[in-house]
C-alpha cells in the first residue's frame, strides 16, 4: 500500500480496507464537546473570546469505528486515539473486551489556553486510549520513553494551519516511533490537517489519511505536498 489521502467518510472509506492491513491506528476523532459550547464570553473593554465549538465536532459511531479498527489492525499493531474525559469510558467499554491490553496515554500541554475568570482547571491535559495484543510492535530504546505522560507546547505559528484541533508533529512522531517500525501502514481517518501523515513522512512510514471535510482536505494535501518536497518523498 502506497501513500495515500483520500476526501471520504472515515468509516465507509476503512470499511473499504483489507483485513489486518494496518500496522498503526492513530487518531484524533471528534470529542463531542458541542454541546458544552456557551458562545462567546463577553470581556470587560476586550473582545468578547471566541468559544463556539465547530459544528462537526459532534458524535460518532465508536462501536461501528472500533468494530473495523479490529478486523483492519495487524496482529501486531497498535491503536491510538484522542479522546476526551466524557468519551474516554465509552472508548474503553468498546475496545477493552477485543484487546489483549487497553491503557492509556495522557498529552500535558505545556502552554494551554487560559482561564479568564480563575474559576476552574485549565484545560491542560488530553487523553490518548490505547489498545494492543500480545507481541505487538514496541520501540523503548529508554525508560524516559516508557511512561505514558507526554508534555508538549500545543501547536503554535509557524506549525498551525487552519484548524482548531490540530496536534503537535512532536507527539505524533513521538508515538509513531515507539509503536511502528519503517514503511509500515500508519492510518489516520480523521486527517485534519494531515499531522500524522507528515509525522509518518517524517520517520519514513507510509500514511492512510481520510478527511471530510473539503476545506481541511486541501489544506492537508497542500501541506503534504509541501512535506514531500522537503524531504523528497513520493
Amino acid at each position: 500500500m502506497e501513500n495515500s489521502f483520500i476526501l471520504c467518510d472515515g468509516l465507509t472509506t476503512i470499511q473499504k480496507l483489507p483485513d489486518k492491513s494496518i500496522n498503526l491506528i492513530l487518531t484524533d476523532p471528534p470529542y463531542d464537546i458541542r454541546k458544552y459550547s456557551t458562545g462567546n464570553i463577553p470581556l470587560p473593554g476586550r473582545k468578547p473570546l471566541n468559544n463556539d465549538i465547530a459544528k462537526w465536532d459532534g458524535a460518532i459511531p465508536i462501536e461501528k469505528y472500533v468494530k473495523e479498527f479490529r478486523r483492519i489492525l495487524s496482529s501486531h499493531g497498535n491503536l491510538f486515539v484522542f479522546t476526551s474525559y466524557n468519551l474516554f469510558g465509552k472508548w474503553h467499554e468498546q475496545l477493552d473486551p477485543l484487546f489483549d491490553t487497553c491503557n492509556f496515554l495522557v498529552w500535558h500541554k505545556l502552554n494551554p489556553p487560559p482561564r479568564i475568570y480563575k474559576n476552574s482547571f485549565l484545560h491542560s491535559c488530553e487523553m490518548v486510549i490505547c489498545a494492543w495484543d500480545k507481541g505487538h510492535t514496541w520501540n523503548f530504546t529508554n525508560q524516559q520513553e516508557m511512561h505514558n505522560f507526554f508534555q508538549s507546547s500545543i501547536c503554535m505559528k509557524p506549525e498551525r494551519l487552519e484548524h482548531p484541533t490540530q496536534k503537535p508533529l512532536s507527539i505524533m512522531q513521538h508515538i509513531i516511533k515507539i509503536t511502528s517500525k519503517p514503511n509500515d501502514i500508519v492510518l489516520d481517518c480523521f486527517a485534519g490537517t494531515a499531522t500524522v501523515g507528515v509525522a509518518a513522512l517524517l520517520m519514513k512510514r507510509k500514511y492512510y489519511l481520510v478527511e471530510n471535510n473539503p476545506e481541511y482536505y486541501k489544506i492537508a494535501s497542500d501541506r503534504l505536498a509541501r512535506a514531500k518536497k522537503r524531504l523528497g518523498a513520493t
